[in-house]
Protein backbone atom coordinates (compact mmCIF):
# COMPACT_ATOMS: atom_id res chain seq x y z
CA UNK A 1 0.00 0.00 0.00
CA UNK A 2 1.14 3.12 -0.85
CA UNK A 3 2.18 5.81 2.24
CA UNK A 4 -0.88 8.17 2.58
CA UNK A 5 2.20 10.64 3.40
CA UNK A 6 3.29 10.59 -0.14
CA UNK A 7 -0.10 10.35 -1.74
CA UNK A 8 -0.54 13.84 -0.31
CA UNK A 9 2.56 15.39 -1.09
CA UNK A 10 2.84 14.24 -4.85
CA UNK A 11 -0.87 14.52 -5.38
CA UNK A 12 -2.46 17.50 -3.08
CA UNK A 13 -0.25 20.12 -5.41
CA UNK A 14 -2.75 21.78 -8.01
CA UNK A 15 -4.08 25.12 -6.94
CA UNK A 16 -7.83 24.93 -5.58
CA UNK A 17 -9.04 27.54 -7.69
CA UNK A 18 -7.95 25.44 -10.74
CA UNK A 19 -9.21 22.23 -9.29
CA UNK A 20 -12.39 21.19 -9.90
CA UNK A 21 -14.68 18.94 -7.69
CA UNK A 22 -14.62 16.18 -9.83
CA UNK A 23 -10.67 16.04 -9.78
CA UNK A 24 -11.08 16.46 -6.04
CA UNK A 25 -13.57 13.43 -5.71
CA UNK A 26 -11.65 11.57 -8.04
CA UNK A 27 -8.43 11.75 -5.49
CA UNK A 28 -10.54 11.46 -2.39
CA UNK A 29 -11.51 8.38 -3.86
CA UNK A 30 -8.16 6.71 -4.63
CA UNK A 31 -7.44 7.63 -1.05
CA UNK A 32 -10.41 6.12 0.09
CA UNK A 33 -9.52 2.85 -1.58
CA UNK A 34 -6.19 2.48 -0.13
CA UNK A 35 -7.57 3.16 3.30
CA UNK A 36 -10.66 0.38 2.60
CA UNK A 37 -8.34 -2.52 3.02
CA UNK A 38 -10.73 -4.75 2.45
CA UNK A 39 -12.72 -3.30 0.06
CA UNK A 40 -15.98 -3.66 1.49
CA UNK A 41 -16.33 0.19 0.90
CA UNK A 42 -16.56 1.32 4.25
CA UNK A 43 -13.41 2.46 6.55
CA UNK A 44 -13.15 1.46 10.56
CA UNK A 45 -11.18 2.57 13.16
CA UNK A 46 -9.04 -0.25 12.60
CA UNK A 47 -8.78 0.52 8.98
CA UNK A 48 -8.16 4.07 9.41
CA UNK A 49 -5.50 3.14 12.57
CA UNK A 50 -3.29 0.88 10.06
CA UNK A 51 -3.40 3.15 7.05
CA UNK A 52 -2.41 6.31 9.23
CA UNK A 53 -0.44 4.64 11.61
CA UNK A 54 2.88 6.54 10.43
CA UNK A 55 1.42 9.91 10.94
CA UNK A 56 0.80 9.27 15.09
CA UNK A 57 -2.72 9.86 15.42
CA UNK A 58 -4.26 8.83 19.03
CA UNK A 59 -7.15 6.28 18.83
CA UNK A 60 -9.24 9.02 20.49
CA UNK A 61 -8.54 11.31 17.70
CA UNK A 62 -9.66 8.86 14.83
CA UNK A 63 -13.06 8.06 16.91
CA UNK A 64 -13.56 12.14 16.88
CA UNK A 65 -12.78 12.19 12.96
CA UNK A 66 -15.32 9.37 12.67
CA UNK A 67 -17.98 10.43 14.46
CA UNK A 68 -18.13 13.71 12.94
CA UNK A 69 -18.19 12.19 9.21
CA UNK A 70 -20.81 9.34 10.18
CA UNK A 71 -23.87 10.88 9.59
CA UNK A 72 -26.19 7.44 10.05
CA UNK A 73 -24.17 6.30 13.31
CA UNK A 74 -23.30 2.93 12.10
CA UNK A 75 -19.53 3.45 13.31
CA UNK A 76 -18.02 3.29 9.63
CA UNK A 77 -17.43 6.00 6.94
CA UNK A 78 -18.95 5.00 3.68
CA UNK A 79 -17.39 7.05 0.50
CA UNK A 80 -20.14 9.78 0.79
CA UNK A 81 -19.71 10.02 4.55
CA UNK A 82 -16.36 10.40 4.09
CA UNK A 83 -16.21 12.57 1.43
CA UNK A 84 -18.38 14.80 2.96
CA UNK A 85 -16.31 14.90 5.98
CA UNK A 86 -13.16 15.81 4.01
CA UNK A 87 -14.65 18.71 2.35
CA UNK A 88 -16.17 20.36 5.48
CA UNK A 89 -13.24 19.66 6.90
CA UNK A 90 -11.23 21.51 4.37
CA UNK A 91 -13.27 24.74 4.75
CA UNK A 92 -12.60 24.80 8.74
CA UNK A 93 -8.83 24.63 7.67
CA UNK A 94 -8.96 27.39 5.57
CA UNK A 95 -10.76 29.23 7.93
CA UNK A 96 -8.02 29.00 10.26
CA UNK A 97 -5.32 29.28 7.89
CA UNK A 98 -6.55 32.45 6.93
CA UNK A 99 -6.88 33.68 10.78
CA UNK A 100 -2.98 32.83 11.19
CA UNK A 101 -1.85 34.47 7.42
CA UNK A 102 -2.09 37.78 8.81
CA UNK A 103 -1.60 39.51 5.83
CA UNK A 104 -2.89 37.48 3.15
CA UNK A 105 0.09 36.87 1.10
CA UNK A 106 -0.73 32.91 1.02
CA UNK A 107 1.97 32.11 3.33
CA UNK A 108 2.01 31.34 7.32
CA UNK A 109 6.00 32.42 8.07
CA UNK A 110 7.05 32.58 12.10
CA UNK A 111 6.29 35.86 12.98
CA UNK A 112 2.36 35.27 12.27
CA UNK A 113 2.38 31.54 14.05
CA UNK A 114 4.58 33.58 16.91
CA UNK A 115 1.41 36.32 16.84
CA UNK A 116 -1.60 34.02 16.52
CA UNK A 117 -0.30 32.02 19.80
CA UNK A 118 -0.17 35.54 21.68
CA UNK A 119 -2.99 36.53 20.68
CA UNK A 120 -4.70 33.24 22.72
CA UNK A 121 -2.38 33.77 25.44
CA UNK A 122 0.56 31.49 24.59
CA UNK A 123 3.75 33.33 24.41
CA UNK A 124 6.34 31.78 22.50
CA UNK A 125 9.76 32.74 21.23
CA UNK A 126 10.95 33.30 17.99
CA UNK A 127 12.95 30.13 17.87
CA UNK A 128 10.34 27.90 18.87
CA UNK A 129 7.83 29.75 16.46
CA UNK A 130 10.05 28.87 13.54
CA UNK A 131 10.92 24.82 14.93
CA UNK A 132 6.85 24.70 14.78
CA UNK A 133 7.02 25.98 11.35
CA UNK A 134 9.81 23.50 10.51
CA UNK A 135 8.08 20.78 11.46
CA UNK A 136 5.33 21.72 8.67
CA UNK A 137 7.59 23.23 5.98
CA UNK A 138 7.79 20.48 3.10
CA UNK A 139 9.49 22.43 0.21
CA UNK A 140 12.00 24.52 2.71
CA UNK A 141 10.51 27.85 1.76
CA UNK A 142 10.34 28.64 5.25
CA UNK A 143 6.70 29.25 4.62
CA UNK A 144 3.42 27.28 5.14
CA UNK A 145 0.84 27.57 2.25
CA UNK A 146 -2.29 26.46 1.89
CA UNK A 147 -1.39 22.90 0.70
CA UNK A 148 1.21 22.10 3.02
CA UNK A 149 -1.32 23.62 5.93
CA UNK A 150 -4.00 20.90 4.89
CA UNK A 151 -2.12 18.27 3.90
CA UNK A 152 -0.56 18.64 7.86
CA UNK A 153 -3.82 18.64 9.38
CA UNK A 154 -6.10 16.93 7.01
CA UNK A 155 -7.14 13.79 8.93
CA UNK A 156 -6.45 15.61 12.77
CA UNK A 157 -10.49 16.28 13.83
CA UNK A 158 -8.77 20.04 14.78
CA UNK A 159 -12.20 22.59 14.74
CA UNK A 160 -10.41 26.06 15.69
CA UNK A 161 -7.61 27.40 16.02
CA UNK A 162 -7.10 26.63 20.18
CA UNK A 163 -7.15 23.50 19.45
CA UNK A 164 -4.44 23.99 16.93
CA UNK A 165 -2.51 26.11 19.57
CA UNK A 166 -2.77 23.39 21.99
CA UNK A 167 -1.89 20.81 19.13
CA UNK A 168 1.54 22.54 18.62
CA UNK A 169 2.48 22.91 22.27
CA UNK A 170 2.33 19.33 22.68
CA UNK A 171 1.83 19.41 26.39
CA UNK A 172 1.97 16.39 28.89
CA UNK A 173 4.71 16.94 31.59
CA UNK A 174 5.38 13.35 33.61
CA UNK A 175 6.40 14.16 36.95
CA UNK A 176 9.80 11.63 37.90
CA UNK A 177 10.48 12.95 41.14
CA UNK A 178 11.75 16.90 41.50
CA UNK A 179 9.56 19.28 39.84
CA UNK A 180 12.50 21.57 38.51
CA UNK A 181 11.19 21.95 35.06
CA UNK A 182 9.62 25.33 33.47
CA UNK A 183 5.73 25.34 33.66
CA UNK A 184 3.94 24.99 30.50
CA UNK A 185 1.92 27.71 28.78
CA UNK A 186 -1.92 27.92 28.48
CA UNK A 187 -4.22 29.49 26.40
CA UNK A 188 -6.54 32.65 27.92
CA UNK A 189 -9.46 30.32 26.69
CA UNK A 190 -7.77 27.10 28.72
CA UNK A 191 -7.83 29.03 31.78
CA UNK A 192 -10.94 30.38 31.59
CA UNK A 193 -12.29 26.70 30.98
CA UNK A 194 -11.07 25.09 33.93
CA UNK A 195 -8.89 22.87 31.30
CA UNK A 196 -5.85 24.30 33.23
CA UNK A 197 -6.24 22.73 36.42
CA UNK A 198 -7.72 19.89 35.41
CA UNK A 199 -4.80 19.55 33.62
CA UNK A 200 -2.88 20.01 36.89
CA UNK A 201 -4.53 17.84 38.70
CA UNK A 202 -4.15 14.96 36.56
CA UNK A 203 -0.31 15.57 36.36
CA UNK A 204 -0.47 15.79 40.14
CA UNK A 205 -2.38 12.30 40.88
CA UNK A 206 0.40 10.89 38.02
CA UNK A 207 3.25 12.50 40.30
CA UNK A 208 2.20 10.53 43.60
CA UNK A 209 1.41 7.13 42.14
CA UNK A 210 5.04 8.20 40.06
CA UNK A 211 6.76 8.64 43.06
CA UNK A 212 5.13 6.18 45.47
CA UNK A 213 6.07 3.59 42.94
CA UNK A 214 9.57 4.56 42.74
CA UNK A 215 10.00 5.51 46.71
CA UNK A 216 12.61 3.30 47.15
CA UNK A 217 15.20 4.29 44.97
CA UNK A 218 14.53 7.83 46.13
CA UNK A 219 15.51 6.56 49.39
CA UNK A 220 18.52 4.96 48.58
CA UNK A 221 19.43 8.02 46.67
CA UNK A 222 18.88 10.27 49.72
CA UNK A 223 20.68 7.59 52.29
CA UNK A 224 23.58 7.33 49.69
CA UNK A 225 23.94 11.42 49.56
CA UNK A 226 23.84 11.95 53.27
CA UNK A 227 26.07 9.04 54.89
CA UNK A 228 28.45 8.89 51.29
CA UNK A 229 31.09 6.44 51.59
CA UNK A 230 31.18 6.37 55.51
CA UNK A 231 28.76 4.19 57.12
CA UNK A 232 27.32 2.22 53.75
CA UNK A 233 30.29 1.02 51.83
CA UNK A 234 29.54 -0.29 48.37
CA UNK A 235 27.00 -0.57 45.54
CA UNK A 236 23.26 0.09 45.65
CA UNK A 237 22.49 -2.89 46.85
CA UNK A 238 24.13 -3.25 49.61
CA UNK A 239 22.81 0.50 50.63
CA UNK A 240 19.55 -1.47 50.27
CA UNK A 241 19.74 -4.48 52.48
CA UNK A 242 21.18 -1.80 54.82
CA UNK A 243 17.79 -0.08 55.27
CA UNK A 244 15.80 -3.32 54.84
CA UNK A 245 17.83 -4.49 57.45
CA UNK A 246 17.00 -1.51 60.13
CA UNK A 247 13.58 -0.88 59.49
CA UNK A 248 11.78 -4.09 57.10
CA UNK A 249 10.23 -3.57 53.63
CA UNK A 250 7.91 -0.86 54.94
CA UNK A 251 11.33 1.80 56.04
CA UNK A 252 11.37 1.71 51.82
CA UNK A 253 8.81 4.46 52.19
CA UNK A 254 9.97 6.39 54.85
CA UNK A 255 9.76 10.18 53.50
CA UNK A 256 7.47 9.32 50.39
CA UNK A 257 3.83 10.98 52.48
CA UNK A 258 5.57 14.03 52.67
CA UNK A 259 7.17 14.31 48.91
CA UNK A 260 3.65 13.21 47.39
CA UNK A 261 1.90 15.94 49.60
CA UNK A 262 4.44 18.46 47.94
CA UNK A 263 3.29 18.01 44.71
CA UNK A 264 -0.21 19.79 44.67
CA UNK A 265 1.02 23.22 46.62
CA UNK A 266 4.63 23.09 44.62
CA UNK A 267 2.32 23.20 40.98
CA UNK A 268 0.02 25.67 41.90
CA UNK A 269 2.24 28.09 43.37
CA UNK A 270 4.79 27.37 40.31
CA UNK A 271 1.76 28.03 38.14
CA UNK A 272 0.87 30.69 39.54
CA UNK A 273 3.91 32.86 39.93
CA UNK A 274 4.84 31.86 36.24
CA UNK A 275 1.78 33.57 35.39
CA UNK A 276 2.63 36.33 37.31
CA UNK A 277 5.87 36.87 36.21
CA UNK A 278 5.21 36.93 32.81
CA UNK A 279 2.46 40.21 33.68
CA UNK A 280 4.72 42.34 35.88
CA UNK A 281 7.76 41.57 34.41
CA UNK A 282 6.87 41.24 30.51
CA UNK A 283 9.40 38.50 30.66
CA UNK A 284 8.51 36.48 27.15
CA UNK A 285 11.37 34.22 27.27
CA UNK A 286 9.70 30.77 28.79
CA UNK A 287 13.17 29.97 30.86
CA UNK A 288 13.54 32.95 32.78
CA UNK A 289 9.67 33.22 33.71
CA UNK A 290 9.96 29.39 34.45
CA UNK A 291 13.36 29.83 36.92
CA UNK A 292 11.64 32.71 38.32
CA UNK A 293 8.13 30.90 38.64
CA UNK A 294 10.63 27.70 40.28
CA UNK A 295 12.17 30.07 42.70
CA UNK A 296 9.27 31.19 44.04
CA UNK A 297 7.64 27.96 44.54
CA UNK A 298 10.73 26.81 46.18
CA UNK A 299 10.71 29.25 48.59
CA UNK A 300 7.31 28.43 49.90
CA UNK A 301 7.20 25.00 49.67
CA UNK A 302 11.11 24.48 50.97
CA UNK A 303 9.98 23.39 54.58
CA UNK A 304 8.35 20.46 53.46
CA UNK A 305 12.03 19.59 51.40
CA UNK A 306 13.51 19.72 54.67
CA UNK A 307 10.87 17.50 56.34
CA UNK A 308 10.89 14.72 53.37
CA UNK A 309 14.35 14.54 54.02
CA UNK A 310 14.71 14.14 57.78
CA UNK A 311 11.76 11.42 57.18
CA UNK A 312 13.25 9.90 54.66
CA UNK A 313 16.75 9.44 56.48
CA UNK A 314 14.86 8.84 60.19
CA UNK A 315 15.61 5.64 62.14
CA UNK A 316 12.45 2.86 63.73
CA UNK A 317 10.72 5.14 66.13
CA UNK A 318 12.58 8.18 65.70
CA UNK A 319 9.61 10.20 64.60
CA UNK A 320 5.83 9.06 64.97
CA UNK A 321 5.03 11.28 61.47
CA UNK A 322 5.08 14.49 60.22
CA UNK A 323 3.90 17.01 62.81
CA UNK A 324 6.32 15.27 65.26
CA UNK A 325 9.28 15.51 62.88
CA UNK A 326 8.34 19.45 62.54
CA UNK A 327 7.67 19.91 65.93
CA UNK A 328 11.32 18.05 67.13
CA UNK A 329 12.85 20.23 64.32
CA UNK A 330 11.27 23.57 65.60
CA UNK A 331 12.13 22.77 69.11
CA UNK A 332 15.73 21.79 69.04
CA UNK A 333 17.05 23.95 65.85
CA UNK A 334 14.81 26.56 65.66
CA UNK A 335 12.93 28.05 62.31
CA UNK A 336 15.63 28.33 60.41
CA UNK A 337 16.56 24.85 60.36
CA UNK A 338 13.53 24.77 58.09
CA UNK A 339 15.80 26.02 55.19
CA UNK A 340 18.99 24.19 55.48
CA UNK A 341 20.84 24.07 51.99
CA UNK A 342 18.36 26.74 50.62
CA UNK A 343 20.65 28.24 48.61
CA UNK A 344 22.08 25.52 46.68
CA UNK A 345 18.99 23.96 45.63
CA UNK A 346 17.98 27.77 44.53
CA UNK A 347 21.03 27.40 42.51
CA UNK A 348 20.52 23.91 40.99
CA UNK A 349 17.21 25.22 39.71
CA UNK A 350 19.12 27.49 36.62
CA UNK A 351 21.87 24.41 35.04
CA UNK A 352 19.01 21.61 35.46
CA UNK A 353 15.99 23.54 34.07
CA UNK A 354 18.30 25.72 31.73
CA UNK A 355 19.66 22.48 30.46
CA UNK A 356 16.70 20.00 30.07
CA UNK A 357 14.32 22.04 28.24
CA UNK A 358 17.06 22.95 25.61
CA UNK A 359 18.18 19.48 25.54
CA UNK A 360 14.31 18.01 25.04
CA UNK A 361 13.70 20.72 22.66
CA UNK A 362 16.55 20.27 20.49
CA UNK A 363 16.08 16.46 20.26
CA UNK A 364 12.34 16.60 19.59
CA UNK A 365 12.73 19.30 17.00
CA UNK A 366 15.40 17.15 15.54
CA UNK A 367 13.63 14.38 15.19
CA UNK A 368 10.61 16.16 13.47
CA UNK A 369 12.74 18.00 10.77
CA UNK A 370 14.28 14.73 9.52
CA UNK A 371 10.42 13.11 9.64
CA UNK A 372 9.07 16.35 8.09
CA UNK A 373 5.12 15.73 7.66
CA UNK A 374 4.98 13.28 10.50
CA UNK A 375 2.11 14.15 13.19
CA UNK A 376 3.74 13.28 16.27
CA UNK A 377 6.76 11.22 16.56
CA UNK A 378 5.24 8.85 19.21
CA UNK A 379 5.50 7.91 22.63
CA UNK A 380 8.61 6.35 22.52
CA UNK A 381 10.42 8.93 21.01
CA UNK A 382 10.04 11.61 23.09
CA UNK A 383 10.14 9.65 26.03
CA UNK A 384 13.48 8.81 24.91
CA UNK A 385 14.36 12.62 24.55
CA UNK A 386 12.82 13.15 28.36
CA UNK A 387 15.14 10.64 29.64
CA UNK A 388 18.41 11.95 27.60
CA UNK A 389 17.21 15.74 28.31
CA UNK A 390 16.36 14.87 32.29
CA UNK A 391 20.02 13.09 32.57
CA UNK A 392 21.58 16.20 31.20
CA UNK A 393 20.11 18.15 33.44
CA UNK A 394 20.73 16.05 36.67
CA UNK A 395 24.38 15.66 35.58
CA UNK A 396 25.18 19.72 35.79
CA UNK A 397 22.96 20.27 39.08
CA UNK A 398 23.33 16.92 41.02
CA UNK A 399 26.18 18.22 42.82
CA UNK A 400 24.04 21.44 44.17
CA UNK A 401 21.43 18.91 44.95
CA UNK A 402 23.57 16.63 46.83
CA UNK A 403 25.02 19.38 48.85
CA UNK A 404 21.29 21.17 49.97
CA UNK A 405 20.86 17.04 51.05
CA UNK A 406 23.86 16.91 52.93
CA UNK A 407 23.27 20.32 54.59
CA UNK A 408 19.15 20.12 55.61
CA UNK A 409 20.33 16.55 57.13
CA UNK A 410 23.87 17.84 58.88
CA UNK A 411 22.04 18.54 62.44
CA UNK A 412 19.76 15.22 62.60
CA UNK A 413 23.69 12.96 62.18
CA UNK A 414 25.73 13.27 65.65
CA UNK A 415 29.18 14.62 65.24
CA UNK A 416 28.80 15.64 61.95
CA UNK A 417 30.14 19.54 61.50
CA UNK A 418 27.68 22.45 60.49
CA UNK A 419 29.25 23.65 57.25
CA UNK A 420 28.37 25.77 54.92
CA UNK A 421 27.73 25.46 50.87
CA UNK A 422 31.54 26.20 50.08
CA UNK A 423 33.13 24.36 53.00
CA UNK A 424 31.21 21.14 52.04
CA UNK A 425 32.24 21.10 48.81
CA UNK A 426 35.87 21.92 49.57
CA UNK A 427 35.10 18.71 52.38
CA UNK A 428 33.81 15.72 49.88
CA UNK A 429 36.09 17.25 46.93
CA UNK A 430 38.95 16.35 49.47
CA UNK A 431 37.75 13.15 51.82
CA UNK A 432 36.02 11.42 48.81
CA UNK A 433 36.74 13.16 45.64
CA UNK A 434 35.27 14.17 42.15
CA UNK A 435 32.96 11.48 42.29
CA UNK A 436 31.69 11.95 45.63
CA UNK A 437 29.76 15.16 43.90
CA UNK A 438 27.74 12.35 42.40
CA UNK A 439 27.32 10.06 45.15
CA UNK A 440 23.57 8.59 44.66
CA UNK A 441 22.79 9.10 41.30
CA UNK A 442 23.01 6.15 40.21
CA UNK A 443 19.77 5.23 41.54
CA UNK A 444 18.11 8.20 40.63
CA UNK A 445 18.97 7.20 37.05
CA UNK A 446 17.39 4.07 37.31
CA UNK A 447 14.09 5.45 38.28
CA UNK A 448 13.84 7.48 35.00
CA UNK A 449 12.44 4.91 33.14
CA UNK A 450 9.54 3.33 35.53
CA UNK A 451 8.49 6.59 36.73
CA UNK A 452 7.80 7.70 33.13
CA UNK A 453 6.17 4.76 32.31
CA UNK A 454 3.93 4.75 35.16
CA UNK A 455 3.29 8.72 35.12
CA UNK A 456 2.28 7.96 31.60
CA UNK A 457 -0.39 5.51 32.27
CA UNK A 458 -1.99 7.20 35.33
CA UNK A 459 -1.30 10.44 33.45
CA UNK A 460 -3.70 8.94 30.39
CA UNK A 461 -6.98 7.59 32.85
CA UNK A 462 -6.86 10.46 34.93
CA UNK A 463 -6.88 13.01 31.92
CA UNK A 464 -9.84 11.20 30.70
CA UNK A 465 -11.77 10.80 33.75
CA UNK A 466 -11.70 14.17 33.71
CA UNK A 467 -12.32 15.08 30.48
CA UNK A 468 -8.91 16.70 29.53
CA UNK A 469 -8.81 16.27 25.65
CA UNK A 470 -5.48 16.80 24.82
CA UNK A 471 -4.78 16.56 20.32
CA UNK A 472 -1.10 15.63 19.91
CA UNK A 473 -0.72 14.83 23.34
CA UNK A 474 1.84 12.44 22.63
CA UNK A 475 4.24 15.27 23.57
CA UNK A 476 5.91 13.56 26.64
CA UNK A 477 7.92 16.46 29.01
CA UNK A 478 9.30 14.79 31.90
CA UNK A 479 9.48 16.49 35.03
CA UNK A 480 12.85 15.26 37.49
Amino acid sequence: MLLILFFFSHQLTDCDSSVSDREREKRWAELFDQLDLNKDGRIDIMELRAGLAKQGFSKKSLEKMVAAGDTNNDGVLDFEEFTQYLRAHEKQLKLMFHRVDKNSDGHIDAAEIQDCLRSMGVSVSMKDATRILLSMDKDGTMTIDWHEWRDYFLFNPLTNMEEVARYWKRSMMLDIGEQLTVPDDFSEEEKKSGYVWRQLLAGAMAGSVSRTGTAPLDRIKVFRQVHGSSDVRGSVKNSFNFMLKEGGPWSLWRGNGVNVLKIAPETAIKFTAYEQVKKTTLVHERFVAGSLAGATAQTAIYPMEVLKTRLTLRKTGQYSGITDCAKQILQREGVTAFYKGYIPNLLSIVPYAGIDLAVYETLKFSWLNRNRGMVDPGVMVLVGCGAVSSTCGQLASYPLALVRTRMQAQASIKGTPKLSMLALFRNILIQEGVSGLYRGISPNLLKVIPAVSVSYVVYEYTRIMLGVEIEGRRGVRVKS
